[in-house]
């Protein structure tokens, strides 16, 4: 069902069907994501939940219903079409390039610059906040640590200097300490004035961050709730988190 329209809403889905092929995944889910908001996506593995961030940056056509930027229409617009809207989607597993220097990876992210003083410019930026990442620029991306990987793919992303930063599961398969440091990035993202929606398997780490969450079940959204009350509601985070 729609949830109704919100003047204040950067990203809005109304009631999205979407898959792979004859596979429906997603059967008519709503949500939204406010200026400046933290917003996390939970649920157990299938329900969905990367199928719609696929969908929101044009890697996915929904089959029916409404996703919308600022109150227009982006559904079926091509990938690099969203990303010049300014939502920039950070995948699941890194995806960098690992036969490339991380300066090299850092700069694939600003690929739809045509100015080189521009790219350099936000490329010191990006090493300003990962100095971590300046300190290995000139190593090979693939040599990193799993931590430090995820690093440069969030700094990748951040080149196109969006509004709305999609992360897809940015601790997946850290150490809780470097997740820990992931998360401290995130919150120092927001800070900074970006939006995030963001799906991530720890529920604690994700309600840490973000001020409301939603709960997809097989493709449904079964929930919506402040990240307080969701993590003052035991039932429903034993149903269908595992939490």
């Amino acid at each position: 069902m729609s949830i109704g329209t919100d003047p204040h809403s950067l990203l809005a889905l109304d009631d999205v069907v979407a898959g792979y092929g004859n596979l429906t995944a997603l059967h008519g889910i709503s949500l939204r994501v406010r200026q400046g908001e933290v917003v996390a996506l939970l649920g157990a593995n299938g329900a969905g939940k990367s199928t719609t961030l696929r969908t929101i940056s044009g890697l996915i056509r929904p089959s029916a219903g409404s996703v919308s930027w600022k109150g227009d229409a982006i559904a079926g617009r091509e990938p690099e079409s969203v990303l010049r809207l300014g939502i920039s989607h950070c995948p699941e597993e890194r995806h960098i390039w690992p036969e490339m220097t991380v300066a090299e990876n850092v700069e694939l992210g600003g690929y739809l610059l045509k100015s080189k003083a521009e790219l350099q410019r936000r490329k010191d930026i990006a090493f300003h906040r990962f100095p971590r990442l300046r300190e290995r620029a000139g190593q090979l991306a693939g040599t990193l640590s799993g931590g430090e990987q995820q690093m440069l793919a969030i700094a990748r992303a951040l080149m196109s200097e969006p509004e709305l930063l999609i992360l897809d599961e940015p601790s997946l398969g850290l150490s809780p300490k470097m997740a820990l440091e992931v998360f401290d990035v995130v919150r120092e993202i927001n800070a900074h004035g970006v939006s995030i929606l963001l799906v991530e398997q720890n529920v604690h780490n994700a309600l840490s961050v973000a001020s409301r969450a939603y709960v997809l079940e097989t493709g449904k959204i079964i929930a919506e709730k402040s990240s307080h009350s969701l993590l003052n509601d035991p039932d429903l985070l034993s149903a269908y988190l595992g939490g």
